[in-house]
């Protein structure tokens, strides 16, 4: 069974290793660029942190790391710095929405129906006129 995997690319190692804290307390870490590949697995994929792939190493050890350097705030400067660097060609957006909707929302008995409302049926004038609006109105061209 083949799995997808993240792994960082040399040209992402590059730029992400002189920013990794350099202070190592009693043991030696484990080899930080699988940990961060996991870690990046993990949060790319949205699995559980004990779900995580043999492949990046024990899945505490992942999990630790990415606690211990939230709260050391590493992943916050880390990004600070990328992002200073100018943005990426490949990336466009990040983005961590999560909306949940109750059961009920779906519309309900009999679904949903779509009713037009009693002023569009008398005909009657919009009250929001933004749409008909001139573009270069919100937008003037310089």
């Amino acid at each position: 069974m083949s799995r997808n995997l993240f792994w960082l690319t040399d040209e992402q190692w590059a730029k992400i290793a002189p920013l990794l804290p350099t202070d190592v307390r009693g043991k030696a870490r484990v080899d930080d660029r699988r940990v961060i590949s996991g870690i990046l697995h993990i949060l790319k994929s949205g699995c559980r942190w004990c779900d995580c792939p043999a492949e990046y190493g024990a899945s505490t050890t992942i999990y630790n790391r990415f606690v211990r350097w939230a709260k050391r705030v590493v992943w916050e400067r880390m990004f600070q710095e990328l992002s200073r660097r100018g943005r990426s060609t490949e990336t466009q957006m990040i983005d961590s929405t999560h909306i949940k909707a109750h059961r009920s929302a779906a519309g309900g008995k009999g679904g949903s129906k779509i009713r037009r409302s009693d002023a569009r049926v008398a005909g009657a004038i919009r009250k929001y006129m933004l749409s008909l609006m001139p573009k270069d109105v919100f937008f003037p061209s310089n």
